[in-house]
């Protein structure tokens, strides 16, 4: 048993360390390529979240797909209702109402400066991450409403919330479906921004809510002065929402395909590879480098675009910047760093290890299993007696007699062969002890 685990360690460690791979000229050239051709369509086809016309497409998407979830959840369009998205809003966002969704000022007592336009950004329940489902359901067992407003985060009492269901469980259960079909019912923008005109105001992009604690800076945007909080707010209001950010994430998991898909063709038809060492994973150092180079080229193209038609307006300059692909190329730096300094790997260690000694445990127990438990009693019950009988001997005369007695009970023949006195034996110089 021990072979055969040792030798599993063994091949373990060399499908974890074998891929060193290298990339060559045409590696480089091909993931320049795909990052090229992902920035030109992030320059010509995402543009600007400022570009009302521009994102016609995509919120006409959003709009059916909030519009073919409220006709699921039991939405009947009638007259001219049909085709609306503001009713099919309406009806979800009662249906699936919570007690934070609040979009005026008078509404939190004044606590917090709220907007038909902001309210989505500053309410942490409105948030597309774990960070909104957690504050989500937080807020409705607690009937309370949480913001972020100035770099700090207030909570307000809200009339009494009372959740559906029997117990716990089922309370948490109602509270995250809550939480779910309300961002479904405001992705394409709240019922009180759609009146106003306009696409509305939809949700953040995950995590973008935590630019509200950033109340630090003094950036210039149209002759005043902002902080970082406050110009992300901004953005957000001018369009920049999720919306934007599924438009713009279109270049950046067509760069990350297209690599993978040519690296795993060049390895299999090229290199003569066998399927299995031919998908792409982070092990194979080449393929990592390549989405680096990839999304450095598209993020090159990106904010080189964006300083050209941005005039100088910081808005706008953002306006254009596509924080998908940024955030991307920070990821996989991030995850290069790590593994180059070795941060990544004892993980992954550890976690072959258990995987090892799991399937050691496993071999291990079925080995006890083909054990016959009353055959194993009957040949260690004379042990037991012998062992307990030595215990029992206080001196050395008794301790030799002990001996010479259990070596016939346990078939085990005496080194000093036929004869019966040791000591006999031993007088005789010729004589040769055999153990065997």
């Amino acid at each position: 048993m021990r072979e055969e685990i040792e030798f599993n360690i063994s091949d373990t460690d060399r499908e974890t360390l074998r891929y060193h791979d290298k990339c060559d000229k045409y590696d480089y050239i091909i993931a320049a390529a795909c990052g090229a051709l992902s920035g030109l369509i992030d320059i010509f086809f995402v543009g600007s979240a400022l570009d009302v016309t521009g994102m016609s497409f995509t919120d006409k998407q959003v709009d059916n797909a909030v519009m073919a979830v409220a006709k699921k959840c039991g939405w009947t369009p009638q007259g001219k209702n049909t085709g609306n998205p503001i009713a099919a809003i309406d009806f979800l966002e009662k249906r699936f109402s919570v007690n934070y969704d609040r979009h005026l000022s008078s509404m939190v007592g004044g606590a917090v400066d709220l907007t038909p336009s902001n309210h989505h950004f500053k309410s942490l329940g409105h948030s597309p991450d774990i960070l909104g489902l957690f504050f989500s359901v937080l807020n409705q067992f607690t009937s309370t409403a949480t913001f972020i407003d100035r770099g700090k985060i207030v909570t307000v009492s809200t009339e009494t919330f009372e959740l559906k269901g029997t117990n716990f469980v089922s309370k948490l259960a109602c509270g995250i479906l809550n939480w779910i079909m309300h961002m479904i019912s405001d992705v394409a923008g709240s019922a009180p921004s759609r009146r106003h005109g306009g696409r509305g105001v939809g949700i953040t992009l995950p995590f973008y809510e935590l630019f509200g604690l950033c109340n630090f800076g003094q950036f210039n945007v149209n002759g005043s002065k902002k902080t970082l909080a406050e110009l992300a707010e901004t953005l957000f209001n001018e369009g920049y929402d999720f919306r934007f950010g599924l438009k713009a994430s279109i270049p950046v998991f067509l760069c990350n395909l297209l690599i993978r898909f040519i690296w795993a063709i060049r390895h299999r038809f090229q290199y003569k590879k066998p399927w299995r060492e031919c998908f792409p994973s982070k092990k194979h150092d080449d393929l990592r480098v390549m989405l680096l180079v990839g999304n450095g080229t598209l993020c090159t193209l990106d904010a080189g675009d964006a300083l050209l038609r941005s005039g100088g307006n910081l808005v706008n300059f953002l306006s254009r910047l596509n924080l998908i692909a940024w955030f991307n190329l920070l990821r996989l730096a991030l995850r290069e760093v790590c593994i180059r300094a070795g941060l990544s790997m004892p993980l992954e260690r550890e976690l072959n290890a258990f995987k090892r000694v799991n399937e050691a445990l496993t071999l291990y127990l079925n080995q006890l299993k083909q054990i016959d438990i009353e055959q194993y009693k009957k040949e260690t019950q004379k042990y037991n007696e012998i062992t307990a009988f030595l215990d029992r001997a206080d001196s050395a005369e008794r301790l030799n007699a002990a001996l010479r007695d259990a070596l016939p009970k346990l078939g085990i023949d005496a080194p000093w062969g036929d004869k019966k006195d040791f000591e006999d034996f031993m007088r005789d110089s010729g004589a040769v002890l055999k153990f065997e």
